[in-house]
């Protein structure tokens, strides 16, 4: 509950300092005194627009300032807790405004974004304006406040959640479908590609083995003589070669052994190098045999080599990588091809998710339904004390399918009917203003029973309302501050005899100031503003009379 208002500087306010209770407090005073100013402050302080015209003349800076306890209130205290903010069963909300037109807020001291300070003055305290029926003509906004009644969180939830997962997954098909013709472009260039590379079919290693054959068959020529000559050099040479030599060497050596046993072992080793040289001519012998100087494999090996080259550059590879290239065209195509069927699989994911959704929202339409007929009944009843005897009030859930939205699949519509024969037709269309301000605080009343918000405040709504209504509006009020807080801004001596607390508002003017002040009265003195309520500048022993007699009532 609200327990403390701090005003400073703001409009024809110099300071103002509150101390506010459980139960109702009607706010009273002469006409033009700024009964609602105090409920204007609170509005800023609680998050609403700021501009520098808010700061009293000559002054430098607004500062508005509520506290709030938060006993039972377990939503506000989680919030607090969520966002470090916590410090203890008060919660203090700050706001300033500079001469200039600069804000800042704040949360128990802390400085905080204007959006964080709105989030956690919806849990605190709930406003009805003069104008609330403005927006209580708002489809979406109807919509809100049966949701709230009927307490539909976690049916919410259900319904928001599917409907993100199936726009996700419609979306994510949608760029499918957009990129198909695109890959199908794709396609085709891949399809012309490993056309080209499947003709070639090179091997995995055949380009290192056709360049090598390709630089033996260039030298062929050049790799037969030189193989020739070094056969005649070690070997075959008539007048001189290697094994020649070493035999006769050899020879020599064998002799000398016989003389000297020290030299025995190097005959041996002279027998191996003969070896050596005997086998490197036959390695050499039959590698000149099998030299190829065929022109035809010569032509091949030049075609395909040229070929595999030409396709390397097409490509934008080296010649060594066409073949792994080639794979990965393979690889890309597969995908590709895989691409209906993701398609396919897409699509009855977005079949299988909306259904989902559809499923959820048809359980949030029943229970819509459901308690759309609650309120029905309960709205219309109170309409009738609101001396409103041949009114009707009806809430409309219609399912719409073809507009689903993350709120669910339902159009609600607020309808009435004033007086007999007359159709039931949405609220907006009401013509009286009296009868649209007391159909308004009708559901006002109704549904603020359920709402979760500790505090309430109800600016001036019974304006266009008088005599026994405003006794039944009065009584209305009381019984909800029974439960709740409650504060009501009034002109009536009906509502405000009602008023557990009562505060009078007056305007002074000081050497060319003015200066709104806001004090609560006591018993002597409440009779007295309702006498004045009463009967106006002249007050009889009659009036207080029937002052008396409705603060007793209360």
């Amino acid at each position: 509950m609200l327990a403390h208002l701090s005003v400073n500087n703001f409009a024809i306010v110099k300071s103002l300092q509150l101390e506010l209770s459980k139960g109702m407090t009607t706010i009273t005073g002469e006409t033009g005194a700024g009964k609602s100013i105090a409920i204007d402050a609170l509005g800023l302080c609680l998050g609403g627009r700021a501009d520098a015209g808010m700061v009293r003349q000559g002054e430098e800076k607004t500062e508005v300032s509520a506290a709030f306890l938060l006993d039972n209130n377990l939503n506000a205290t989680r919030w607090l807790e969520d966002n470090d903010l916590f410090d203890g069963s008060e919660c203090i909300l700050r706001r300033t405004i500079t001469k200039e037109g600069r804000s800042r807020a704040f949360i128990n001291g802390s400085p905080v974004p204007l959006s964080q300070l709105k989030s956690l003055a919806q849990l605190l305290i709930n406003i009805h304006g003069q104008h609330a029926h403005h927006q209580l003509m708002k489809s979406d906004y109807q919509l809100s406040m049966l949701d709230q009644y009927a307490g539909h969180t976690n049916l919410l939830k259900n319904v928001r959640n599917a409907y993100q997962a199936w726009r996700q997954a419609d979306n994510n098909l949608k760029t499918l479908r957009d990129n198909s013709q695109q890959n199908q472009a794709q396609k085709q260039l891949l399809e012309y590609q490993i056309k080209e590379l499947t003709e070639l079919a090179i091997g995995e290693e055949e380009f290192q083995t056709l360049e090598q054959e390709h630089k033996r068959l260039s030298n062929s020529g050049e790799l037969a003589s030189s193989c020739q000559l070094a056969i005649d050099l070690i070997y075959e040479g008539d007048e001189y070669n290697a094994l020649s030599v070493l035999q006769k060497a050899n020879s020599s050596l064998i002799q000398l052994a016989e003389l000297d046993e020290k030299l025995s072992s190097l005959p041996n080793m002279l027998e191996e190098a003969i070896i050596q040289i005997e086998e490197t001519n036959n390695e050499l012998r039959s590698y000149l045999d099998c030299i190829d100087v065929d022109p035809g494999r010569m032509a091949f090996v030049e075609e395909r080599f040229s070929k595999i080259m030409s396709i390397s550059r097409k490509h934008h590879v080296q010649p060594n990588e066409l073949y792994q290239h080639h794979q990965d065209l393979l690889k890309q195509i597969e995908e590709l091809d895989c691409s209906d069927e993701k398609l396919d699989e897409l699509a009855q994911e977005v079949q299988q998710k909306f259904q989902l959704f559809f499923n959820h929202g048809e359980k949030l339409h029943k229970s819509r339904s459901r308690y759309a007929k609650e309120l029905n009944k309960l709205i219309t009843q109170s309409m009738h004390e609101l001396s409103m005897e041949n009114a009707k009030f009806a809430i409309q859930v219609e399912a719409q399918g073809s507009h689903p939205s993350p709120l669910g699949l339902d159009c609600v519509t607020f309808v009435v009917s004033t007086n007999p024969g007359q159709p039931m037709q949405p609220i907006a269309k009401v013509a009286s203003g009296g009868e649209l301000s007391r159909i308004s605080l009708a559901i006002q009343v109704i549904t603020a029973q359920k709402v979760e918000t500790p505090s309430l405040i109800f600016d001036e709504v019974d304006v266009g309302i008088s005599g026994p209504t405003a006794a039944v509006v009065g009584k209305m009020l009381r019984q909800l501050g029974e439960s709740t807080q409650v504060m009501c801004v009034t002109h009536l001596p009906q509502v405000a005899g009602c008023g557990h607390q009562q505060l009078f508002v007056a305007k002074n003017t000081k050497a060319g100031k003015t200066e709104t002040q806001m004090n609560v009265l006591d018993e002597t003195q409440r009779i007295g503003e309702l006498a004045r309520l009463l009967g106006g500048s002249t007050i009889t022993d009659s009036t207080l009379a029937n002052a008396k007699e409705l603060l007793m009532v209360a």
